[in-house]
């Protein structure tokens, strides 16, 4: 079974390629340089397909070729839309693996035409955000009458890609987000902390982030008050706290032009031995109008290595015609254990 990888040359669709085989599904990798994604195909014998972005003939001609397609290339704030618009105009089920609110957003806007294009619309298949959707599903499912969430994850001797850390930039000087009442309601960055019980016997620190299950979990529970941290030292919180006051600044063109080739030049993604000793916890709260509270957590392996696999999953879901049309949310489409699918994940209640 095939699908189109496109962003193929980033460094989780990397990991993506890696691990496909085992899955018995085959990217099909799509990009706009032909010359690198030539050059990837060769390596790793695949075929390849030259597709730009802001081209929708060439887009709409290579889609038709298959039935969906893992949107791989960010930041997708700038990316997703020009996909998820051929997407529909094709009939192709659109899956990303980004975390950004806007896309999220963006993506739940299009439901009622994901339906009448009879295609499925999912972002965020990725860390960003099976296992805190995951979660956020299983502890309204635990309490169902919960009217507040807070979801937590922190990453250990971990790494960010290229990717990431672009997409970071883009954020830079803008507000943060919580749900509030069943709205989205702007906040400073780290405008709140909280310590975080991620293992037994011992407390991370963390500050309230624009995480997207801000807007994800809410559709997924519809639990009206929602809020994302990640785990950071009290010195990164004065750091993030900064900012809020820069944010004119970080948001000039020069400032995050200084910054995106710092970023080019330094960073690749976490190496092999990175991916093979970092780990990933998540950490989960419901409560409700009485006061009381569930919590749970969950372990994983490194966030790129979870990101690749959980895509990989629900690609081959998907391929497979196991899907829910309209805009999903992973577990909306696919349940609270869709992240125990993976191997070596596990769940425990605090």
């Amino acid at each position: 079974m095939k699908f189109l990888l496109y962003g193929a040359t980033g460094y989780t669709a990397g990991l993506v390629i890696k691990h496909a085989v085992k899955l018995g599904i085959t990217p099909v990798l799509s990009g706009r340089n032909e010359m690198t994604i030539k050059a990837l195909a060769n390596f790793h014998d695949l075929e390849y397909r030259m597709a730009d972005l802001d081209n929708a003939v060439q887009l709409e001609t290579v889609l038709k070729e298959f039935t969906v397609v893992l949107h791989c290339a960010g930041p997708f704030s700038k990316t997703a839309k020009q996909m998820q618009s051929a997407c529909l105009r094709t009939g192709v089920h659109y899956l990303d693996i980004t975390g950004e609110i806007e896309v999220f957003e963006q993506g739940i806007a299009l439901h009622q035409q994901a339906v009448e294009a009879k295609i499925m619309m999912m972002s965020g298949v990725g860390f960003d955000v099976v296992p805190t959707d995951c979660m956020a599903l299983y502890l309204k499912n635990r309490l169902p009458d919960a009217t507040h969430l807070q979801l937590a994850f922190t990453n250990i001797n971990g790494g960010i890609s290229h990717g990431t850390a672009q997409t970071m930039v883009e954020s830079l000087g803008k507000d943060g987000f919580i749900r509030e009442n069943g709205k989205l309601k702007a906040v400073p960055v780290a405008h709140k902390t909280i310590d975080v019980s991620f293992e037994n016997n011992h407390k991370t620190h963390c500050m309230a982030i624009p995480w997207g299950d801000v807007s994800t979990a809410f559709y997924t529970t519809q639990i009206p008050n929602i809020e994302t941290f990640t785990g950071m030292p009290k010195s990164g919180v004065m750091f993030a706290r900064m900012g809020n006051y820069l944010g004119w600044l970080l948001r000039s063109s020069w400032v995050q032009n200084i910054i995106r080739k710092r970023v080019s030049k330094s960073l690749v993604g976490p190496d092999e031995s990175t991916q093979n000793n970092a780990q990933t916890r998540i950490w989960g709260k419901a409560t409700n109008a009485k006061g009381q509270s569930v919590e749970a957590r969950i372990f994983g392996m490194e966030g790129y290595t979870l990101t690749a696999l959980t895509a990989l999953n629900i690609t081959k879901k998907v391929l497979e015609g196991n899907l829910k049309i309209g805009y999903q949310t992973p577990a909306s489409a696919y349940g609270q254990d869709l992240i125990l699918e993976i191997e070596g994940i596990r769940r425990e209640n605090i």
